[in-house]
């Protein structure tokens, strides 16, 4: 498979897993994006567990 057919790999979806739902919802990153690097996708999540979204 040639390498433009496989997508942009340092843009990725953003989603969390709801145990009440049994799935996953789509998110946005503090940037207003449902994209970016996986880097702002941990911030994010790990500041929405610690109760701190502007982390």
């Amino acid at each position: 498979m040639p390498p433009s057919s496989l997508g942009v790999r340092h843009t990725w979806g953003f989603a969390f897993y709801l145990a009440s739902r049994g799935g996953y919802e789509d998110n946005v990153l503090p940037t207003g994006l449902p994209a970016g690097s996986p880097e702002e996708a941990l911030d994010c999540a790990c500041g929405l567990y610690l109760a701190n979204p502007t982390t």
